[in-house]
């Protein structure tokens, strides 16, 4: 069985990169007995103005998008895409548009003890945004997320109240948008090959097939 590495540039107040991730497991459920699929999530920040503390969500996104009936249609198309699988959009219950700045941070620490716990908590992220409405850029509900993960509270609690790892997520920000990532998500397959946007499953198992074959076809070429 081939093994293949996608990275996930994604920010965790993206719902089409919620809509991504939901897309991609389905795409790699239907591939998984022809193929191994490693995940890795990667920073990116849509709104890197956003204060600390957060903003006024609604207001935020009115005077980002261009005013109420242009949210309320993205809102109608992203909740029915979201039925089709299994995401529970609650835009409604967002009430602050949060700084993802220390939400990366967890993500990177959540990578070192392991993918199974990075994608627990990037699962939980998404969730708590755009099902829950808690605020992601809170320090406590993040140490609430790290510990339903498998993390240890009162290190996860130390680091955050310092700068730890913000260089790093920053700098990965800044690679990925000289790599040309000016929108998310954006899948990065063996390092090598990328597809943007929140693609349909069946294009996704398709590039993940592909890829392998690829893969395949030039290890028997070096034997």
């Amino acid at each position: 069985m081939e093994r293949i590495t996608v990275d996930i540039v994604s920010d965790v107040v993206c719902p089409w990169c919620y809509l991504g991730k939901a897309r991609l497991e389905l795409a790699i459920a239907e591939v998984q007995d022809e193929i191994g699929v490693d995940l890795n999530w990667r920073p990116y920040r849509l709104n890197p103005d956003i204060p600390p503390e957060g903003v006024d969500h609604k207001a935020f996104l009115e005077a980002k998008l261009g005013g109420s009936e242009t949210v309320a249609r993205a809102h109608g198309a992203l909740t029915q895409l979201g039925q089709e699988v299994g995401i529970a959009f609650n835009f409604d219950a967002i009430t602050v548009g949060s700084n993802t700045l220390d939400a990366h941070r967890l993500l990177q620490w959540a990578m070192v003890e392991g993918r199974e716990v990075q994608d627990r908590v990037v699962t939980a992220l998404f969730k708590a945004n755009f099902e829950q409405g808690r605020v992601v850029g809170d320090h406590a509900v993040l140490a609430d997320i790290a510990v339903e993960a498998g993390m240890d509270r009162t290190v996860v609690e130390n680091l955050l109240a310092g700068d730890a790892d913000k260089d790093t997520v920053l700098a990965e920000i800044d690679a990925a948008q000289k790599m040309g990532v000016n929108g998310v998500p954006f899948f990065i397959i063996d390092g090598q090959y990328a597809v943007s946007g929140a693609q349909m499953p069946d294009v996704l198992a398709n590039a993940l097939r592909e890829i392998a074959q690829l893969k395949a076809e030039a290890r028997k070429g070096m034997i």
